[in-house]
């Protein structure tokens, strides 16, 4: 996302904002290895909604709102997930997935922890790079 978003602000001339997301890019670069399998640290949700208003506030900031729903997809589809397993359950007593949020629901089909980042992460740059394109033209 910020490696996205930091393009995105070179390019629209927009140099502050690229900065510090190339800043934000390398505090989160020194997070990872204590993040990955076995995982010693958590950002949790104090955390992770930080990291999504700071991406609201730049795609407002640069103006391109539309691309922070491509580039944040993967946190979007994990939302919805939740909304729509609750929504579900309270009218109809059901839940669509075996868990929420949806990453858990592969866990539980059978998904490896690898397979889920790997997907989460294919789909994140995919939907990363559609994001950037909106965004230029």
């Amino acid at each position: 996302g910020f490696t996205m978003y930091a393009i995105m602000s070179f390019v629209l001339g927009e140099t502050a904002i690229g900065i510090f997301c190339i800043i934000m890019l390398f505090a989160l670069l020194g997070f990872l290895p204590y993040n990955i399998n076995p995982a010693k640290v958590f950002m949790g949700d104090t955390g992770s909604l930080a990291l999504g208003g700071i991406f609201a506030t730049i795609s407002i900031m640069l103006n391109q709102e539309l691309s922070l729903i491509f580039i944040g997809l993967v946190f979007v589809i994990e939302t919805l997930s939740v909304m729509l397993q609750v929504a579900s359950f309270k009218l109809t007593g059901k839940r669509i997935f075996k868990m929420s949020p949806i990453h858990h629901h592969f866990e539980l089909i059978g998904w490896s922890e690898w397979k889920v980042v790997t997907v989460f992460w294919a789909v994140g740059l995919i939907s990363g790079l559609i994001g950037l394109w909106i965004g230029v033209h």
